[in-house]
């Protein structure tokens, strides 16, 4: 109950935070229709043979080579790790988040390492890292952009791609000026500049570097980072020795397969065709190389991922972490990431989160979705979020812990809803029923306000239709009297 409280809590606080809302529907809609027209041009490319394949035809070739990676997992988890090894890297698996980080911080006092420069990662939000790491006295900097404003107004992200999506210049160079000891300016140009002079130094002196990946290729060992500044190239080619965490389910068999992924990600994304970076990092340092890690070392994280392997959600882990379920979610555009309070915000959150951490703990999570089904119809994957939605809800009613009062309420409907002579008399009287809560517009048009008890939600920040004077039943058979009905 005290989950559902809390869960409640932050929803009420995001509908009250007409900035965020505002904030979040712009940028979301925003990478939406960039979306939308790189898919587009896609598909006009295939079209005079320019592009390897139009958008259908690329996410089921995508589908397949996850769901054929996934099962043979076992296979090329080990390809990958002799391949990484090979090239002169380091292989560790840890089981959970405990183990993870336990992992990097061993890692660092063998190298007697005391700062730490990290790349933009999900995994190492999942795992808290540098709540763990500045737990034990070490620092450890967030190099993307987004990701250091969040670190600096010590928040979690609020979107997969776009960490701080809510936040305005205003806000972000209020934090920076924190850091700098003066105001400055609003302009992107001058805040830009700033953290690109703070981060330089930071750079330059960490001990090590910290990143995720967005695919790790088994036949070969690489690490592949997609991304749109070059920290991430810095993080992996100036600090001396480089840790990367990686979900193990992040792998594809073949190089060649990473083109069907990148005609996808960056246009799924964020609407470009490709990334202004994108790094594919085959082992340290070797002889002779002027710059990248003397060390490297991968970690591999299960942390509930193995539990998903082999079930009916088994399709949940191709999700590629683009965010287009996100910014195509409507329950998303109005309450933003920390409503959901999970790392994995959205559709691809109130699926994932359950599965990982536990139903029972996340209950809320698959009751924020309307089961529009726009996060499946935008996904590169074509994952079917909002049918997992639906079976999770399932499983919560299966257990018990659904509400009460929408217990009774359901069961209520089905007893009216089953019987002709019910539903009519419902029907015709539900008009009278709702008037004490009718609103009428300039327009004569009628809605409903202020509902009671489990049906305020419906009102609370929505716009709800009044119930017709003359229900649907009552009109048609008008019609077939007059002849009308065809």
């Amino acid at each position: 109950m005290a989950a559902r409280a809390e869960a409640l809590e932050r929803v009420r606080k995001a509908l009250g935070d007409q900035h965020l809302r505002g904030a979040v529907r712009y940028t979301a809609e925003n990478l939406y229709m960039k979306r939308k027209a790189a898919m587009a041009d896609l598909d006009a490319q295939a079209a005079r043979g320019d592009a390897i394949g139009n958008f259908e035809e690329l996410r089921a070739r995508a589908r397949e080579i996850k769901l054929h990676t996934l099962a043979h997992l076992d296979g090329y988890l080990k390809q990958a790790a002799d391949q990484i090894r090979k090239n002169g890297g380091v292989v560790h698996w840890a089981r959970d988040a405990e183990e993870a980080n336990q992992i990097v911080l061993e890692i660092c006092r063998k190298r007697g390492a005391r700062k730490l420069i990290k790349s933009k990662s999900m995994v190492s939000e999942e795992i808290h890292l540098n709540q763990h790491l500045e737990a034990e006295g070490l620092e450890i900097v967030e190099s993307d952009l987004g990701e250091y404003i969040i670190q600096l107004a010590h928040e979690t992200p609020a979107h997969i791609v776009i960490p701080a999506i809510h936040k305005t210049r205003r806000q972000i160079a209020d934090l920076f000026g924190a850091v700098a000891g003066h105001e400055l300016p609003t302009d992107t140009k001058s805040l830009t500049a700033f953290a690109r002079a703070t981060l330089r130094h930071k750079f330059m002196t960490a001990d090590v570097g910290v990143t995720g990946a967005n695919f790790v290729v088994a036949e070969t060992g690489t690490i592949c980072l997609v991304t749109n500044e070059g920290n991430g190239r810095l993080t992996t080619s100036v600090p001396p020795c480089q840790i990367t965490l990686v979900g193990m389910e992040k792998l594809v068999p073949r190089l060649e397969d990473l083109a069907v992924m990148m005609a996808l990600l960056p246009r799924s994304a964020t609407g470009q065709k490709i990334t202004t970076y994108f790094n594919m990092i085959t082992g340290p340092r070797r002889p002779g190389e002027p710059d990248g890690p003397e060390e490297l070392h991968v970690i591999f994280l299960d942390n509930g991922r193995s539990q998903i392997l082999g079930s009916r959600y088994e399709e949940v882990l191709t999700c590629i972490r683009c965010g287009a379920c996100l910014n195509s979610c409507p329950v998303y555009r109005q309450l933003g990431g920390h409503a959901y309070g999970s790392t994995y915000p959205g559709p691809i959150g109130s699926v994932l989160t359950p599965l990982l951490q536990g139903l029972e703990e996340w209950e809320e999570l698959p009751q924020l979705c309307s089961l529009c089904g726009a996060c499946h119809e935008n996904c590169p994957l074509g994952i079917h979020l909002h049918e997992y939605i639906i079976q999770l809800r399932g499983e919560l009613v299966a257990r018990g812990r659904e509400n009460p009062l929408m217990r009774t309420a359901l069961k209520l409907v089905h007893f009216a809803w089953t019987r002709p002579g019910v539903y009519r008399f419902v029907a015709g009287s539900a008009h009278l029923g709702t008037k004490p809560f009718t609103r009428k517009r300039k327009d004569g048009s009628e809605y409903l306000d202020n509902l009671p008890s489990i049906a305020a939600g419906w009102t609370m920040s929505r716009t709800m239709p009044a119930p017709a004077r003359r229900p649907f039943h009552q009109r048609w058979a008008e019609l077939e009297r007059q002849g009308g009905a065809k």
